[in-house]
Order: C-alpha cells, then structure tokens, then sequence
C-alpha cells in the first residue's frame, strides 16, 4: 500500500459539503459586512449581512462573537474565491415557516413584532419567516393610521399558509374581536340602568361621544352632555379622556349614557331661586318671533316673550335683543311642573305717564272757525241795516251750502246773524 501524501490524508479527513446542506461551524471572525465560519471544511464558510438578517439596522459585531457556534445552510460550495457562501436567514426562515405551519394547524395564538408598515397593512418577522397582515384584518374598527403599529409586538393568529407562494396572511381582527365578546358578556352581566361607570372617550361626533366601557362601548348623546346646552362635543371632551358616566337605559347590545346626574340637576333649587317676583340676570341662549330664550343657568332656560320686552313696540326680539347678550329681568310666572319660568323686562322700566284727552277732541276749534268767521267776512260792521240784510242773504243759500253747518250741529254760526238783528231794538 502506498504511501498516502499529506494533502491527500488532510482531504479526506476534512468533510464533504453540498448545495442546501446544513452544517455546523464556529466564528472565527466578524467583520462588518460578513461573519467567517469554520465548518471544518478546506475552505471556511462566508455568510454575508444580508444573508444573516432582513433587518439592515443590526451590527453583526453586536449580534455575534468570536467562538460563537452556529448553524448555516450552503448556498453555494464554491462562491468563485474558493470560499463557502452561507445564509443563516434562510435556515432561520424554513424553521420558522415549520414553526408557522404548526400555528396555522394549531390555531396558536402567535405574538411578533411589526417590522415594516406598508400601504395595504403590516409585516411582521417571525423567526425570520415573514407574515402579512392586511389593513382589513389589523383591528376590529378601521385604522386610518397603521404607523402606530411600528415596532409594536403584536398578538395574531395565521389565517393562510402557503410558503410556496410566499403567501402568509395573519389576522389579528378575530383575536380582537374574540376578546370583545368575553368582556362584552361579562359587563352585560355585571351593569345595570341607573349604575355610575368608569369609561374611555373612544371616538368623538357631531352627535355626542363614545365611550369605552371595558367590553363594549356606550353612546353619550349630546343631549345627554350636560344640563345646559351642548353646541360642539369636541370643543369639551377628547378622546382618550376618562369619565365617570351615568348608564341611562340598555336596548339589547346598545347602551345609553348620561352626564346629568339627578343630584346636580338645577331644577332641584329653582323654586327658591327663581320665585315669581325675582330680579334674575341671564344669558340670550336664542330667539324666534315671539320672544327669546334666556338661560338663567345650565339647565334652566326661561323665556322672554317680545310683549315683556318694553313698554315701546317692539316688532320681534333680534330687533333690540342678540344671542349671548346678558340682560336682566323679573320673574312672572314660574311653573315646577312643567319646567316653565317667564319673565319680563318691561316690569323693570317705569310705565310712561297717559296722556291727557285733549279738549279740542270735544270742541274742535279748528273747526269751528271757519263756520264762525264766515258770515263775519260777508257782514260789514256798517250798523243794523247790514246786520239785517245778511241775515236775510244767509237764509237765502241753498241747502247744499247748509250742509256743512248741520254737519257740524254748531249753531253758533246762526245765533250770530240773530244777535246782529236785534241790534237796533237795542238802541
């Protein structure tokens, strides 16, 4: 037998690799772009950065050391220097695509970090196997902004496995939604109507608010905001703000609530403070035709009819009144029952004085005058005899002339005439 040479023996102690093997090796040196193993091979084994990992953030200085061992899978036996490429991601993938596959059977419950936030919904890493979870599957209410989820870990469960087309769809929506139906059923079982809560504002409309009650959420309406008048809940409240609220009425899955506990209810005191008889100040709140609404405070309104508003005429109250505007007022009528109160502005101005009937209205002298100095302008004052003959000529005028003086039923325009005649019987 011959002799064999030294570089022959050393072959065949060395081990014989090929394409898709996985084998074993220890570092030897790390560099910043690529990790040196010695796999006990004639040539070492190069796994290059992004053929150790996805995430181009990580400092292979940090991640290994020299003396680590590790497993690598063989890309290629010879890369063209003479040295064996590695990948580790790849090996790390196909077990993680094993561990995904026992998810999906298993319906695990899988929780991983959100790597990347793309347009349509998120990836996530595990053991480098990556999984996608579209927008409409993130949460069970719709997610304007999914760059919240950014480096977030996160709970879901593999819907679809297919590692041959690279398809792998996670959903995180039916973990929520299983959840919510729990706590739903145990609040529906804990709550009753008249109980005080603890909730979250959880979304915020023109209409009032949402509160989350720790399995189900609860509508705030705006009416039920507050005593007094609610014109923009979001000018109030914020989302994320915690409240104690008042559970008004449950109807099937839907709950009402309330902010208008009854022990701060204003109406508790108004009978006191706002008896008829009362001077109050209040606060146009708004006005229609026949008169104004005054808010007294929050929660009790009284109105101000446009009768009450003056002594002068007043047409409708925008005229002399504006909405916000502070006025002051008298109290007279107040109706508990009801909930009515009126008042009156007119009862704090001094009544104008009556105006006197004028005399004139029974004598008018404007008219008079002219009956009377008629005949005086055609009688000279010559003595009897002219007296006599217009006497005479006044009852000689038609009748038509004579209307207006029956008219007037003043005989005081005849009487004259009579006295001028008797002059002479005078002298």
């Amino acid at each position: 037998m011959s002799e064999l040479s030294f570089e022959q023996m050393l072959e065949e102690s060395l081990k014989t690799i090929h394409n898709g093997e996985v084998v074993e090796g220890t570092v030897i040196d790390v560099k910043d772009d690529e990790i040196v193993l010695n796999i006990g091979y004639k040539a070492d084994g190069i796994i290059p950065k992004n053929e150790y990992t996805n995430d181009a953030s990580v400092n292979l200085h940090d991640a290994v050391k020299v003396g680590d061992t590790m497993e690598a899978k063989v890309m290629k036996v010879n890369d063209g220097d003479g040295q064996v490429s590695l990948t580790y991601k790849r090996l790390v993938a196909e077990k993680g695509n094993k561990r995904l596959e026992e998810a999906f059977e298993n319906h695990e419950v899988l929780k991983a970090a959100v790597t990347q936030v793309l347009s349509g919904g998120l990836s996530v890493v595990v053991d480098e196997a990556r999984v996608f979870i579209p927008a409409s599957l993130v949460s069970d209410t719709f997610e304007k902004n999914l760059e919240k989820f950014a480096n977030q870990e996160i709970e879901f469960v593999i819907t679809e496995f297919n590692p041959r087309r690279r398809r792998i769809i996670g959903d995180r929506k039916q973990i929520l939604v299983a959840r919510k139906e729990e706590l739903q059923k145990a609040l529906f079982e804990r709550i009753h109507v008249g109980d005080v809560l603890e909730g979250v504002i959880k979304n915020i409309t023109d209409f009032g608010a949402f509160v989350d009650l720790g399995g189900a959420d609860g509508l705030l309406h705006i009416s039920e905001m507050s005593w007094g008048r609610v014109d923009n809940p979001r000018k109030i409240f914020s989302v994320g703000e915690k409240l104690k609220v008042l559970l008004k009425d449950i109807n099937g899955s839907k709950i009402a609530l309330s902010l208008k506990f009854e022990d701060e209810n204003p109406w508790l005191t108004a009978a006191q403070k706002y008896a008829v008889g009362t001077i109050v100040k209040g606060r146009v709140a708004r006005m229609t035709d026949f008169g104004a609404f005054v808010e007294l405070e929050p929660g009790v309104d009284a109105l101000l009819h446009v009768s009450q508003i003056s002594h002068a005429h007043v047409d409708k109250p925008a005229d002399v009144l504006k909405v916000g505007q502070e006025i002051e007022a008298k109290v007279v009528d107040f109706n508990e029952e009801d909930r009515k109160i009126s008042l009156s502005m007119k009862a704090l101005e001094t009544a104008p004085a009556k105006e006197a009937a004028p005399a004139a209205a029974e004598e008018p002298a404007a008219e008079e005058a002219p009956v009377q100095e008629a005949p005086a302008e055609e009688a000279p004052a010559e003595g009897p005899a002219a007296a006599e003959e217009a006497v005479q000529e006044a009852a000689e005028e038609p009748a038509a002339a004579q209307e207006p003086q029956e008219a007037a039923q003043e005989p005081a325009a005849e009487e004259e005439p009579k006295e001028a005649a008797e002059e002479p019987a005078a002298e």
